[in-house]
């Protein structure tokens, strides 16, 4: 029997000397590799492309083709948000409204400012209380408003809570100036304290009209369920706080999505330290009163 010492390879289908086979497998070997590898980019690439168009796309807030209700609309609508907290739930909404209308809501409040009331529990007096709220404020509707401003507001604010208008109180604009502020409290109303209720303030929704140079954070001293074993002074700035930031929002929750009472809603405005706050407060109703 022959031995096939000197026989050419048959190497990728020719027949070739082994040595170079080897070298011709190879090269055609990795030529396919570097092919693969750089089709694979170009999808990649593509692909991202695709993913910047369409965040473009949502960022410009274009028309789209997409089927909707009767009560809806053909725009995206992009409303950048920060969850702050889970515990309670709530959402900070950056540069929500801007400088001008902010402003337009501080003039129409000004000359109707009065001092904050308080609803009472039973067995309170408004003078033992007094200490509690501090600031001046008045309730503004949108109705009433020629400059459309507010019913702006309200609009975007129902498409950020997707809760229609109809769920909202009328605008409490507050002023605190130097040193004034509100204890911790809630903004739900237990029926065992304030008597029987025809609907509760599911959420709150804050917009802030002004800087604040120094202090009158909203506060939330139990969030994540903390300091509420501790004996809790009620007037402490303590806990999450939230800086106001002129056209900025804040939306949080007093109620969980089976309408029990979230405990850790509580919350307050700590003192003004240096300047003037303006904040306007929309309170969201479980229900419709009529």
């Amino acid at each position: 029997m022959k031995g096939n010492k000197g026989r050419p390879a048959r190497g990728c289908g020719y027949a070739l000397p082994l040595p170079i086979a080897v070298l011709v497998c190879s090269a055609f070997f990795f030529l396919g590799y570097y092919i693969s590898l750089s089709n694979n980019q170009e999808i990649v690439v593509e692909n991202d492309v695709d993913r910047i168009h369409r965040q473009q796309l949502l960022e410009n807030g274009e028309t789209v083709q997409a089927a909707h209700g009767v009560t809806g609309d053909d725009l995206i609508n992009v409303i950048p948000f920060q969850v702050l907290s889970w515990k309670p739930r709530a959402l900070l909404f950056p540069g929500f409204a801007n400088k001008q209308q902010c402003e337009t809501i501080i003039k129409l409040a000004k000359t109707k400012l009065t001092p904050s009331g308080l609803a009472l529990r039973k067995g309170e007096t408004a003078d033992a209380t007094k200490d509690v709220r501090t600031s001046s404020g008045t309730f503004l509707s949108a109705s009433h408003d020629k400059t459309g401003t507010l019913a702006w507001v309200e609009e975007r604010m129902a498409k950020a809570t997707m809760i229609p208008r109809a769920h909202g109180e009328a605008f409490n604009v507050l002023r605190y100036e130097l040193g004034q502020k509100y204890n911790s409290h809630y903004d739900v109303f237990n029926p065992e304290e304030y008597g029987p209720q025809k609907s509760q303030r599911m959420a709150s929704f804050l917009l802030y009209l002004s800087d604040v140079e120094e202090g009158g954070e909203t506060m939330f001293p139990f969030e994540n369920y903390q300091n509420m074993n501790m004996g809790y002074d009620y007037k402490q700035c303590i806990g999450l706080r939230v800086k106001p930031k002129q056209g900025d929002a804040l939306l949080f929750y007093s109620m969980f999505p089976n309408g029990t009472f979230d405990a850790a809603a509580l919350h307050g405005s700590c003192p003004v330290v240096a300047g003037e706050k303006w904040v306007a407060t929309k309170w969201i109703r479980d229900s419709v009163e009529r």
